[in-house]
């Protein structure tokens, strides 16, 4: 068994969907009352074999948490309730169609602090197009509901490049966004994964050109919105950052439960098996790598530089014993002539064009 002291992330995966959106390739399956009852007996045993408490962050992902039956839904929240410390994050991913009231009660009877909504786009067309089973007056009735229950901690998920759609479209989306008033907002490029319906239909990514003129406006409409982009896809007003994802952005210790779930734990990454008989029976993890020293820094250089605060220079010295500017610096002074990143007294971060260009930021360091 993995040493979990001190560890005080957890994220929990929630398979179920009541359908499958387009462009979604995580691990999910369609649900099935019988499997979710099981599914989350089983959850909890994998939950206790980690002894875990005090835990400052739990984010419940999938799939679709709200998906769950209020019954089943209400167990998962007060048994992950008890695990929390005094100060913490306690967030959970809903889709608009199910996020009901019953569930915003409980969800407020138990601590959870943040919601995280897939609203994905503001024009219906493209919704359906998605496979997603709401409109954007779903979406706004939604997160008013939300409000009226007191969470004020929302972040809504906007995805762009869809098929056919145009520069007009994604400034028409930021703006229903941001009227949503939320604190946070996600936004993803389209991308298509194998055995996705998009894929099966052969639909083609956004191209390079469209997709880097896509993501600039993105970045300066929410800038002047009063949205810090802080990481490459998340923009959140201040003190509203995501405390759990920054626990991967930083590369920090974190349990994973659940099927297909990853954890990282003191240099050792792992994911549990995405077979559901398996998961049933009690076989968890299907894959365990412990890293290297440099695989250790190269996932230190991965993560990192994903935020726009980059990482400070003393850290790297006192994690990994290397002076980082003398180590790579050649490399440095490369991207550094092409505007790429740039030095701040003790902070090594990217540029606003090398967050456009980070992959290759990343290749040309590692």
């Amino acid at each position: 068994m993995l040493d979990c002291k001190n560890i005080t992330s957890l994220y929990v995966h929630i398979p179920f969907c009541k359908h499958i959106c387009s462009y979604c390739d995580f691990t999910k399956l369609f649900y099935i009352e019988e499997y979710a009852t099981k599914y989350i007996e089983q959850l909890f045993k994998e939950i206790d074999s980690y002894n875990l408490s005090q835990l400052k962050t739990i984010y419940v992902g999938g799939g679709t948490p709200t998906a769950l039956n209020d019954h089943l839904f209400e167990s998962l929240i007060k048994r992950l309730s008890v695990l929390l410390s005094d100060d913490y994050e306690f967030c959970v991913e809903a889709n608009v169609e199910n996020l009901s009231s019953a569930k915003l009660e409980i969800m407020k009877r138990y601590g959870v602090n943040r919601l995280s909504i897939g609203v994905q786009s503001s024009h219906d067309k493209i919704l359906k197009l998605a496979g997603r089973m709401h409109n954007f007056a779903d979406t706004k009735n939604v997160i008013a509901l939300a409000k009226e229950y007191g969470f004020s901690n929302i972040n809504v998920d906007l995805m762009f490049g869809f098929p056919g759609e145009a520069i007009n479209d994604l400034i028409a989306d930021l703006n229903n966004i941001v009227s949503l008033d939320t604190n946070h907002i996600s936004i993803y490029s389209l991308t298509i994964g194998k055995h996705t319906k998009f894929y099966n239909d052969n639909v083609k990514e956004q191209n390079s050109d469209d997709s880097a003129l896509f993501y600039e406006t993105v970045v300066s409409f929410l800038r002047e919105h009063g949205y810090k982009r802080y990481e490459v896809s998340n923009f959140a007003k201040p003190n509203f950052y995501s405390k759990h994802n920054t626990v991967y952005w930083k590369n920090q210790n974190y349990v994973g439960v659940g099927l297909g779930a990853c954890g990282y734990i003191n240099n050792i990454r792992y994911e549990n098996t995405k077979n559901i008989t398996k998961y049933l029976n009690g076989e968890y993890i299907s894959e365990k790598e412990e890293l290297s020293s440099d695989e250790i820094i190269e996932e230190y250089l991965l993560t990192n530089l994903r935020l726009e605060d980059g990482f400070l220079l003393s850290d790297f010295k006192n994690k990994f014993g290397k002076d980082f500017l003398e180590e790579y610096k050649d490399k440095i002074e490369t991207l550094k002539k092409d505007n790429l990143v740039v030095i701040d007294k003790d902070i090594f971060k990217v540029t606003d064009q090398g967050m456009l260009l980070l992959n290759r930021v990343l290749v040309t360091l590692l």
